[in-house]
């Protein structure tokens, strides 16, 4: 892919840099229609999978994604890694290096860990998989992807997102590509769940849940992470945190029948999100999971130099 060697983030990119991998993800969607899902884009090439967070998502489709285009796929978790064992983050990378791989994928608690590893790797391409709160970048081009059926382009929309921004890598990623891509982001949560001086990304930021509806394009709900809180003193209750944050059908009737429904995974059902919701027409979180598989084949094909050939 012309100007990127390796995938840390959205910031940096350019719209058309954006608009190529979505693109190109798009043309994979007809592979993963056909009864044989195979192409020949990474044959002979090798991608590896590091993954120090739980994930079902994104791991797996990274890995269905590159044996899909024919890639070898080796996954490695944290537990299963020389790290239980002592050895240094970057001499496991180090390690799997000199091994030859085309590309590692990083899945990290610690932001900046991809770019702190490509200043010590140079023979393959670096994918962030989400490094803590920092970004995630390919869960943006999945969600830009999953709405270019439905919108064509984001540009002028408004994405409602709902939740936990504080500690959201997803939510810092929306909202760079939110100014690159041209849609307006409007940010809804408690005070304790939202960083500080966000509204420096040119975001609309709103306490009141039903406030921010009208005019929603589309709602994007997060779940708390309860993992990365330090105290519990964020909300009063789960109970109380549903019924001021919560996404519940009659919020989105109030939005409107054109208003989509999105959630990055896992969902809390009952907590930020109710059943009847998820399971709705209006929902895409089943097609966000769909097309989440045909963004990383795209990813890894651009970065092992397979794109214009795909």
């Amino acid at each position: 892919m012309k100007g990127i060697k390796h995938l840390f983030g959205i910031a940096g990119m350019s719209r058309e840099q954006i608009n190529y991998l979505i693109d190109l993800g798009d043309s994979f969607t007809e592979v993963n229609r056909r009864s044989i899902k195979k192409a020949p884009t990474l044959r002979g090439k090798t991608i590896i999978n590091l993954f120090f967070e739980n994930s079902t998502r994104t791991r797996t489709s990274f890995e269905i994604a590159g044996k899909r285009l024919s890639g070898d796929v080796i996954n490695i978790s944290a537990s299963t890694s020389a790290t239980s064992k002592g050895e240094t983050l970057l001499d496991t990378a180090r390690t799997l290096a000199a091994m030859q791989p085309h590309v590692l994928v990083i899945r990290h608690s610690l932001a900046g860990t991809c770019e702190f590893l490509a200043e010590h790797l140079e023979n393959c391409a670096i994918v962030n998989a989400g490094d803590g709160a920092h970004e995630h970048p390919t869960q943006i081009l999945t969600d830009l992807l999953t709405l270019k059926q439905p919108w064509g382009s984001p540009e002028g929309k408004v994405i409602t997102m709902v939740g936990d921004i504080a500690h959201s890598r997803v939510a810092r990623s929306h909202l760079l590509a939110a100014k690159i891509m041209g849609y307006q982001m409007r940010i809804v949560a408690p005070k304790t769940l939202l960083p500080s001086q966000v509204e420096r990304y040119g975001c609309e930021v709103f306490h009141d849940f039903d406030e921010a509806l009208p005019g929603s394009d589309a709602i994007y709900m997060l779940r708390v992470q309860t993992e990365r809180l330090t105290d519990n003193c964020c909300f009063p209750s789960i109970r109380e945190y549903h019924e001021a944050y919560g996404l519940n059908m009659k919020r989105l009737k109030s939005a409107g029948s054109d208003c989509l429904v999105m959630h990055p995974g896992p969902m809390n059902r009952g907590v930020e999100i109710t059943s009847d919701v998820a399971d709705s027409v209006q929902s895409r979180v089943l097609a966000q999971v769909d097309m989440g598989v045909a963004v990383r084949m795209a990813v890894l094909a651009a970065l092992c130099g397979g794109g214009d050939e795909a």
